[in-house]
């Protein structure tokens, strides 16, 4: 699971520009699917017929990253630029970035002023992202062009991940686990799916424009007849001390299982499900009360004639930031929930809003 976060979190595709993450996992899920596809707007579609009669379940995770686009090169090689996403002005100041152009990827800053003029700015004022700028160590609009800059190029954080403190603690510190971190669960599923027996048909859906209003899932998620689906993303812990905090969701503390978001009640009986089975395997979980957030589960359980949904959330600190924490366990957590879920279904397995 670690060398596919590693992996996952090194490419670079904020949203609209997934390119590179929809070819890296269609690449990597194709020995362990029967088909998998590309639609046209970039989401990727692959599919796992079970040895036995049973329900179509859809996985879904967003392979799109939080990032930046390139608005403007000012005359002195400086770039402005526009949010793709969810940013917090007030974390942008002197964070490093990538720039991706036709041929190579450039490492920029988003500039600040310098500390010895503090004393003459306003201490208490948060700059709007248009008053900010990324340096790329441009001289002037030639040489920001010569360097493959223009204007729509697509920026991320600059790629990083580590251990938070060491390899005993667990926990990984970087960029972009929102939520590729959800992506690896779905390819490490795949794979261990591989060589059993189970029931129905699941179909792994891997979507684009997650952070700019569920686009890729509104899309994707029509292309399949699903009786059930499981999202899986990311949650905003609640445990550190700030006075907002409410400590409901800690790091570490296993999976969330979804009760609420701003874009989806769970459906009852996909989430009892999923409670009954955590409980009866002994896999650490969570209950997620959570306006805060949305998630592609919102936009899959009004697809066709409304798919039974539930979401399963990997506990984040430091959300939408160069510094996203998680911990391997509760990874691990969401992983083997979503497979005993799918290794559990048969023939009979329905999910009705009301049980008869």
């Amino acid at each position: 699971m670690q060398k596919l976060l590693e992996q996952l979190t090194a490419l670079h595709g904020p949203c609209g520009y997934e390119q590179p993450v929809s070819e890296w996992i269609r690449d990597t899920i194709q020995p362990f699917v029967d088909e998998v596809t590309i639609d046209p707007l970039g989401n990727v579609i692959g599919t796992k017929k079970g040895s036995k009669p049973g329900p179509k379940v859809i996985m879904t995770a967003h392979m799109d990253e939080i990032g930046f686009i390139v608005k403007k090169i000012e005359k002195n090689g400086l770039i402005r630029f526009e949010k793709l996403g969810g940013h917090d002005d007030r974390i942008l100041l002197t964070q490093k970035v990538q720039v991706r152009t036709k041929s190579s990827y450039l490492t920029g800053v988003i500039g600040s002023i310098s500390a010895h003029y503090a004393k003459f700015d306003d201490a208490t004022k948060v700059r709007n992202h248009r008053q900010l700028y990324i340096d790329i160590g441009a001289k002037n609009v030639e040489d920001a062009k010569r360097l493959g800059v223009t204007v729509g190029a697509p920026i991320t954080w600059l790629p990083s991940i580590d251990y938070l403190g060491d390899d005993s603690t667990g926990r990984f510190v970087g960029k972009g686990f929102d939520d590729r971190a959800g992506c690896a669960v779905i390819i490490k599923t795949l794979q261990e799916l591989e060589g059993k027996s189970f029931s129905g048909e699941v179909s792994a859906i891997f979507t684009v424009q997650e952070e700019v209003g569920l686009r890729g899932a509104q899309v994707a998620t029509r292309q399949v007849d699903a009786d059930v689906g499981i999202a899986i993303d990311t949650t905003a812990v609640s445990d550190t001390p700030e006075e907002t905090m409410d400590q409901t969701l800690a790091l570490g503390a296993g999976t969330g299982i979804k009760v609420l978001d701003m874009s989806l009640i769970s459906h009852p009986t996909v989430k009892e499900y999923l409670i009954d089975l955590a409980e009866e395997k002994q896999i650490p979980y969570q209950l997620e009360v959570f306006p805060g957030i949305g998630t592609d589960g919102g936009a899959m359980s009004l697809t066709n004639r409304g798919i039974p949904t539930g979401v399963l959330s990997i506990p984040s600190r430091y959300a939408h930031s160069p510094v996203e924490v998680i911990d391997i366990n509760d990874l691990h957590a969401t992983k083997n929930l979503l497979k005993e879920f799918i290794l559990s279904l048969s023939e009979q397995s329905q999910f009705p809003f009301i049980k008869k």
